[in-house]
């Protein structure tokens, strides 16, 4: 059902398409989206949190890549707001990334032999 819909999220620019209508299905979906993921996260154990985000690195690479793939077509398009925003969802994205790794870093420090 969403894979039929997802046509109907993506604005094409050469047809005549509802603005309103096209913003309150995109509305729609981050907010069901951030209710799902809100439900999903605060059913995990609490020992299982640092695991999850060591593992979540992986789609904050790709957060990452699609950041700088939708920065390049909006400073294409000459949107200078759009390309700060694309840069600031870059910078966040890769603080994600570096953060996940300091996190997986120190969790597996938890596991060595102490060192005398």
């Amino acid at each position: 059902m969403i894979t039929a819909s997802l046509p109907l999220l993506i604005a094409d620019t050469a047809a005549a398409v509802d603005p309103a209508a096209t913003f309150i299905r995109l509305l729609t979906v981050f907010l069901l989206a951030m209710w799902v993921g809100f439900e999903v996260i605060t059913k995990v154990p609490q020992r299982l949190h640092t695991p999850l985000t060591s593992g979540s690195n992986a789609i904050s690479g790709i957060t990452a890549v699609g950041a700088i793939v939708v920065a390049a077509t909006v400073a294409a398009a000459g949107y200078r707001f759009g390309n700060l925003l694309g840069l600031l969802a870059v910078v966040l994205a890769m603080v994600n990334v570096a953060g996940g790794f300091v996190v997986t870093h120190r969790m597996l420090e938890m596991f060595q032999p102490k060192k005398k």
